[in-house]
């Protein structure tokens, strides 16, 4: 009892409390909004939801234990497992209720799986090791080295692009800016890209999107209120029960607007109304204090990494939560057009929640064997001054 005792102690001393603290807090508030919307329809979202939390967990767990050295040392296997994803995706993918991808593939007993989510996994373990290479290699601010990473990125994305998730493409594109400039690659890159960015605009406007992304994107702008009852429905609504829920909200399990799903996806996409709305201001500043406290933790973490795979893999959690968060944000609230990006933790689906759980236990691995490389070198250092002496 006294070595099991002993262990525990020792795991939580080597690995980062608060952001656990952090995380259980945001599924267990995360359960709560499900199960106060449960009472909108017949279907169960909260079982799956609870399954797939155990499972993360659980993961996260066994993950925070593996030498996350180890695991970006077989980046081949994890990119090899996101080509494989991708494949299924295109030889069984589904279209479910709520989107307009076929991106799902559906699972014995009626449960649905979304691959794009652990190819944000993959890629976050191969980008890094992409990364470390460049950096030992001195060929970080080479352009032939910033257009491998570009092609890198490039490859996921043009794939999930076909599968129809352009959110899930978006989210790819900030990671992949994000980790490089926490990498280092230079100022000059970022400027060229955005002006290819810029003067492709219209390219991407007229090729690369449909009506009803062009559509979304101009509901923001819509001053006369016609899109409220197409495009821009969703958003509408989502903000109407914001509001309505005031300072304290209605209460949990009392919201009549949550009870009726007046707002389309309010358990996905905009489960930030449903707080809104029964927990009022201080309910969404909880959610989000609580979300932007993991968000910090993680990048606590990659700065305090010793070594440069530890670094970047934290910077692709940081980039991947980061990111998914304001994007919703922004949706809900009408600064974004609507393109189906999850509430970290927080939105219901399993897969989602899964995968984050996972780069949780990701950034865990690294804090707690950077901890036993420090203590180890602390050790080292004594055992030399006690020889000198």
């Amino acid at each position: 009892m006294e070595g099991y005792t002993s262990s525990v102690s020792d795991f939580f001393h080597k690995t980062d409390v608060v952001l656990w603290l952090l995380t259980l807090s945001a599924v267990g508030y995360s359960l709560l909004l499900i199960s106060s919307m449960q009472r909108s329809g017949d279907y169960n979202y909260l079982r799956p939801q609870l399954l797939a939390i155990v499972i993360g967990l659980a993961a996260a767990v066994l993950i925070s234990f593996a030498d996350y050295r180890f695991i970006v040392k077989k980046w081949y296997i994890a990119m090899l497992v996101g080509l494989i994803l991708a494949g299924l995706v295109f030889a069984f993918g589904i279209r479910v209720s709520g989107t307009d991808d076929t991106a799902w593939i559906e699972l014995p007993g009626g449960y649905t799986f979304q691959p794009s989510e652990f190819i944000k996994i993959c890629f976050i373990i191969t980008f890094s090791k992409h990364l470390s290479f460049l950096s030992e290699k001195n060929l970080m601010q080479s352009p032939l080295g910033v257009i491998t990473l570009a092609v890198h990125a490039v490859i996921p994305m043009v794939i999930i692009h076909l599968q129809g998730d352009d959110g899930t493409v978006l989210i790819f594109g900030l990671m992949f800016l994000i980790m490089s400039f926490i990498a280092g690659v230079q100022l000059r890159y970022f400027a060229i890209l955005g002006g290819l960015v810029l003067a492709g605009i219209p390219v991407i406007w007229n090729l690369f999107l449909n009506d009803e992304h062009r559509n979304r994107f101009l509901a923001l702008f819509d001053l006369d209120g016609n899109a409220m009852t197409n495009y821009g429905w969703q958003q509408y609504q989502g903000k109407v029960s914001i509001a309505s829920g005031g300072v304290a909200g209605s209460g949990l399990f009392n919201g009549s607007r949550v009870e009726y799903a007046i707002v389309p996806e309010q358990e996905n996409d905009f489960i930030l109304t449903v707080a809104g709305e029964e927990l009022g201001f201080i309910g969404c500043v909880l959610l989000l204090g609580i979300l932007f406290g993991i968000i910090i933790k993680v990048l606590m973490n990659a700065s305090n990494a010793t070594e440069n795979e530890g670094k970047f893999l934290c910077a692709g959690v940081f980039a991947s939560l980061a990111s998914q968060t304001i994007i919703n944000i922004g949706m809900v609230l009408g600064f974004f057009p609507v393109i189906g990006v999850t509430l970290p933790l927080f939105s219901s689906g399993g897969t989602s929640a899964m995968s984050t759980l996972v780069c949780i236990g990701l950034v865990q691995s690294v804090r707690g064997h950077n901890m036993d490389d420090m203590e180890k070198a602390k050790i080292r250092r004594g055992s030399q001054s006690r020889i000198k002496l």
